[in-house]
């Protein structure tokens, strides 16, 4: 039986929700014209992967979440997140769709920085919300989630850094979904202006192991010139809840944008990771690191358009597969017709550890002009038994020598990450995940 993805919510909803949150004009109009077109738009069709029988439209859309005054007052599932010693000034935490903390260094509001809630963003900094929201990145009409996620956005973050400056302290947002059936319709949006940098680390957190959520999820991280973009996050929902994930970025002539990504959801994921290297000498690195467990199903992509000259584009994707846990991992690297001197490169790796685990790894490379260099390596395989004996003969039990194994696939990529707050956060969850 196909599960229709029904409208929750009619316009009268909407209308009513974006007046309650004082939200600018625009906004509201936005959000009803987004709600029409979701009637009429299709779901995606990730490849080889059916979300026919996925539950999207069973959940709570406003769910409150107290305030606290001190991270000291966040239970310890959630402070494990955090640097409780060298306490990070620039920090918001959301729980459900409400606010529970946000602070940022003075120094860095002196300069212009913004780190806040959406909501505070829509009424404080309106025009600059407007001119990236749903714009470059993220089209709202791309299929039916993205005119939902328009429509019923209920939390997320806005990040900007000016021009000339250059953050040094990572910047850090953590979702917290506490209530079990409240859905996240975040949207986040980092903008660097021209010759800043900054490092911005996000963490998505549930414990709905038996009762069902959606997240429906749009990122939009826009670098001008010569800016900088070191974008980390680990996703942790548990396994009751339904995951669409979609970060895109836009990089300008001699920006980089670098990904960091710890897919470690339990439910069923649908996650598109898509730069577009617009200007000249351009730059991505898209690094991505899953395990699945249990009889979820994965699909993730991870796509690198060029448009500029000589701009290079990096994918680097390592899964691990247990239990009955099924993934498709899609590489691709598109270099479009007068991109000469580009560079495209991808490497797809799963490492399934069951008799009935599945893996996919796809490399794709389209190219639409001659001068350029590309490449690509792919892989599906299980534990080595010569490697699994060889530690075994050296005294070294099964599950340890597992673990060595394990940890040794996923090096190549959780080595790569330059955020220690996201290295460790994604090495503990492997831990939690695998063992």
């Amino acid at each position: 039986m196909t599960v229709e993805t029904k409208l929750p919510y009619d316009q009268d909803y909407v209308r009513s929700f974006s007046e309650n949150r004082k939200e600018p004009e625009w906004m509201k109009e936005l959000r009803l014209q987004a709600l029409d077109l979701a009637e009429g738009l299709e779901m995606p069709k990730p490849d080889k992967t059916s979300i026919k029988r996925w539950k999207f439209d069973d959940y709570k859309h406003d769910v409150a979440g107290e305030s606290i005054n001190s991270i000291n007052d966040l239970p310890e599932d959630i402070q494990v997140f955090l640097d409780m010693e060298n306490h990070n000034e620039n920090l918001v935490i959301q729980r459900n769709q409400s606010v529970a903390y946000k602070s940022l260094a003075s120094g860095l509001e002196e300069k212009g920085v913004i780190l806040t809630d959406i909501q505070t963003a829509l009424q404080e900094h309106s025009d600059l919300v407007r001119r990236y929201y749903m714009k470059d990145a993220v089209q709202i009409d791309e299929h039916k989630l993205t005119a939902l996620h328009t429509a019923l956005m209920n939390g997320g973050v806005f990040v900007y850094v000016p021009k000339n400056v250059q953050i040094e302290e990572p910047l850090q947002a953590i979702f917290w979904q506490e209530d079990p059936e409240a859905a996240t319709f975040n949207h986040v949006i980092v903008v660097a202006e021209e010759n800043s940098s900054l490092t911005y680390v996000e963490n998505y957190i549930s414990q709905n192991k038996e009762e069902h959520a959606v997240a429906n999820i749009v990122t939009e991280v826009i670098a001008h010139d010569n800016a900088n973009i070191n974008f980390g996050s680990v996703d942790n929902f548990a396994a009751g809840t339904t995951v669409y994930v979609n970060r895109r970025g836009v990089a300008y002539r001699d920006a980089r944008i670098e990904w960091n990504l710890g897919q470690m959801n339990d439910g069923n994921t649908v996650s598109e990771n898509i730069t577009h290297l617009i200007g000249d000498n351009s730059y991505s690195y898209a690094k991505t690191v899953s395990v699945g467990r249990g009889d979820q199903s994965q699909n993730y992509t991870a796509k690198i358009v060029h448009f500029g000259k000589q701009s290079e584009g990096f994918i680097l994707q390592h899964g691990v597969m247990k239990e009955s846990a099924s993934s498709i991992f899609n590489g691709i690297g598109k270099i479009e017709h007068g991109a000469t001197k580009a560079n495209a490169e991808q490497e797809s790796r799963v490492l399934m550890l069951s008799r009935d685990a599945r893996g996919d790894a796809n490399p794709i490379l389209l190219i639409d002009e001659d001068d350029v260099t590309a490449g690509h390596a792919a892989s599906v395989g299980r534990v080595d038994p010569v490697q699994l004996y060889y530690l075994m003969s050296r005294g070294i039990s099964q599950q340890e020598a597992e673990r060595l194994i394990i940890h040794g696939f996923l090096a190549p990529v959780v080595k790569e990450i330059p955020i220690d707050a996201v290295r460790e956060q994604l090495t503990e969850v492997i831990e939690r995940k695998v063992y």
